[in-house]
């Protein structure tokens, strides 16, 4: 974890550098293999009885939950893939290992969830020029076990949602979906209650605003993290302040925070520090304040006695 080793460079003088390496806090991503397996099983057998049910009863809004359950399926796949994928050991050619697979599946899912608003729209359009005859009876039904199966699925994710963007959009999707079902059980009632046909279709349009709604904070979140940005629920002022407040530390230079998959994050920095390398023990000690405090597990320090920091193209910010 701070096992730190010196070399030096030449930066028109030399000075020693070390490094910490703290890597002993590695949150693993929980392991949903199960979730994922019993997610999948239930929602495709879904997916078949329900756009079989929405073709004979003419519902609309049972074919766009289909639609939406169908893009569900194959992201617990993505979902669970990356998973995997993630616990995979480095390469030669992939020294992080698969972890920002993690990431990938992310923004697929996103992107999965947008095309599925797209068809669903275009479908619902057309309806709502020409309104079907929809048998509400059986909407209710399909609609009902549309809710236990979804809002069960989304249980088992609940855990692990809060953590990890990756298990996140797996939660959205099911979660999403309950609401949806929720909805279109409503919308049978209303038209066995009332014979509107044309309620059929506007469901379907509530559906798509409420898709839209979750799928906009899961591609703003994985796009961030895809291009590196820090995560959220980590500040790089708090940490660059944490640095900097370090005995002996003059100045901070080169931080980078940025993450390796959807549950683990690392860290670079120079420590600028005139007195010398203060030893192991304190290189240990940023790398156990950093994963508790701030959710960083991989850090790498750099110590330097010299404030040298012009062919950096940062400067230091003390």
């Amino acid at each position: 974890m701070g096992n730190g080793h010196a070399h030096s460079q030449d930066h028109g003088h030399s000075h020693g550098h070390k490094h910490a390496h703290g890597g002993g806090h590695s949150h693993a991503p929980a392991d949903f293999g199960r979730a994922f397996a019993i997610g999948v099983v239930l929602n495709t057998a879904f997916v078949i009885v329900e756009a079989t049910y929405g073709f004979l009863s003419g519902s609309m809004a049972l074919i766009a939950d289909a639609g939406h359950n169908l893009s569900d399926v194959l992201a617990l796949l993505l979902a669970w893939g990356a998973s995997i994928a993630a616990k995979r050991a480095p390469t030669g050619r992939f020294t992080y290992g698969y972890k920002s697979s993690t990431i990938l599946a992310a923004l697929v899912n996103a992107g999965l969830l947008l095309v599925a608003i797209g068809a669903i729209l275009f479908e619902t359009l057309h309806r709502m020029s020409d309104p079907a005859q929809v048998e509400g009876m059986t909407v209710v039904i399909v609609a009902g076990i549309g809710i236990l199966i979804n809002g069960g699925t989304a249980l088992l994710f609940m855990r692990g949602q809060k953590d990890d963007l990756n298990i996140r959009g797996a939660y959205l999707h099911m979660a999403a979906d309950a609401l949806v079902s929720v909805g279109v059980v409503v919308a049978g009632l209303a038209i066995i209650f009332t014979g509107a046909n044309w309620i059929d279709p506007l469901t379907s349009l509530v559906i798509v605003a409420v898709i839209a709604w979750g799928t906009w904070g899961l591609l703003k979140d994985s796009v961030k993290l895809g291009l590196l940005g820090v995560p959220e629920g980590i500040s790089e002022l708090d940490v660059r302040e944490f640095l900097s407040d370090l005995p002996g530390v003059e100045a901070v230079h080169d931080l980078h925070i940025w993450p390796m998959s959807t549950t683990e994050t690392a860290l670079t920095a120079h420590l600028v520090i005139p007195s010398g390398h203060p030893g192991d023990t304190f290189l240990h000690d940023i790398s156990e304040e950093l994963a508790h405090h701030h959710r960083i597990n991989h850090a790498t320090i750099q110590i330097e006695q010299t404030r040298d920091c012009a062919q950096h193209g940062q400067g230091c910010a003390p």
